[in-house]
């Protein structure tokens, strides 16, 4: 049996470590297009410009908000345009999908730097493709990892807790997902079966939430910087990056991709989605009581949701939320690689299951 795993190809994280940006960055190339969120260039516009400064020629663009064909297709034009040579992601994980996308477009290198723990995205050969209304469309899978992924934890610390217990949410499936995989041999993001590494390391991703995700959320409400929140950070970023693409996803992310369908909860990240994905997939595949128990409690500790009212879907109809269930299980869908039957009417039993348990442990 042949086994596969990949990673970016450098990852540098601290406090402080977007003062080396330039520098990484001058290693690349020559002409780097930045594609940034709004907010980057309110905030680190300054740093941006200090770090090209005698170094490269770079040319900042704002993100628009969505990554979607149509956003890839226009930074793709404009890249193009001054002879790119490296895109470089500034911002959140669409921000960073979308640089990759567009790094693809042009045969360029790629550089990321979040500014949130909030997803697994920046590590990936990977980028997630929404429709401009938001909704899921499909995977690009990318011939490449990064070539650079850099995490200035300084940053990611003054940026609401919100965002780093949202990462958590999204690190959170990566083991169980990593896990079923695994039992199933069903095939990682390269299409292969993970080697132990990824596994192990799926396996430290969900051990370090549990150790340190209350105290990292502590720090991050303070704005600091500590050795926990730096753990968190890792383990949002890195380990469940690597976790997820050489380990394999399952249910909890297709459980995320069908919720993506009901327009209710656009307006909750990722990670909170994918926090109750994670839910489902424990009740769908009748993992043990105290699991149960364990995942439940940490969701509540770190402030991750365990309803379906807290993802926006207070009152859903039943036939609503079996849409989101079938487009769970759509052909080609993740969650065809856990190692239990799967239909849409389990998942929507799953997702019903899952919310119950959520209310009754908050006294709904």
């Amino acid at each position: 049996m042949i086994t596969t795993a990949i990673f970016p190809a450098r990852y540098v994280q601290g406090n402080g470590a977007l003062d080396s940006l330039g520098e990484d960055l001058a290693r690349l190339g020559n002409k780097v297009l930045a594609v940034t969120d709004g907010f980057v260039l309110k905030s680190l516009k300054g740093r941006l410009v200090d770090a090209a400064a005698g170094r490269f020629e770079m040319d900042i663009q704002e993100f628009r908000g969505e990554c979607s064909d149509e956003e890839i297709e226009r930074l793709t034009g404009l890249a193009r345009a001054m002879g790119a040579d490296v895109v470089v992601g500034i911002g959140g994980g669409k921000a960073l999908d979308t640089a990759k996308a567009v790094a693809h477009a042009l045969d360029a290198r790629t550089a990321i730097v979040p500014t949130l723990a909030s997803t697994d995205a920046p590590c990936s050969a990977l980028s997630v493709i929404y429709t401009p209304e938001g909704a899921f469309k499909r995977y690009l899978v990318l011939p490449r990892n990064p070539d650079l992924v850099l995490v200035d934890t300084g940053v990611v610390a003054s940026a609401p807790v919100r965002f780093l217990v949202s990462g958590m949410g999204d690190a959170l499936s990566t083991w169980f997902e990593a896990e079923d995989c695994r039992i199933k041999r069903g095939g990682n993001m390269t299409g292969r079966v993970g080697p132990m590494t990824a596994f192990a390391l799926a396996r430290l991703c969900y051990d370090t939430l549990l150790e340190y995700g209350v105290l990292a959320r502590s720090a991050c409400e303070q704005g600091v910087v500590t050795p926990a929140l730096e753990r968190i950070v890792e383990a949002n970023t890195l380990l469940s990056g690597l976790g997820f693409e050489s380990g394999g996803l399952a249910a909890a992310h297709a459980v995320h991709n069908g919720l993506t369908a009901l327009e209710e909860t656009h307006h909750h990240w990722h990670g909170e989605k994918v926090a109750f994905g994670t839910l489902t997939l424990l009740i769908l595949t009748d993992r043990p009581p105290a699991v149960l128990d364990e995942v439940y409690g940490f969701c509540k500790a770190v402030g991750l949701p365990t309803t379906l009212a807290e993802i926006g879907l207070a009152g859903v109809s039943d036939e609503r939320l079996l849409l989101a269930a079938e487009r769970a299980c759509a052909e080609g869908e993740t969650i065809h690689n856990e190692p239990h039957e799967i239909t849409p009417q389990r998942v929507l039993a799953a997702m019903k299951a899952a919310d119950a348990e959520g209310r009754r442990r908050k006294g709904l």
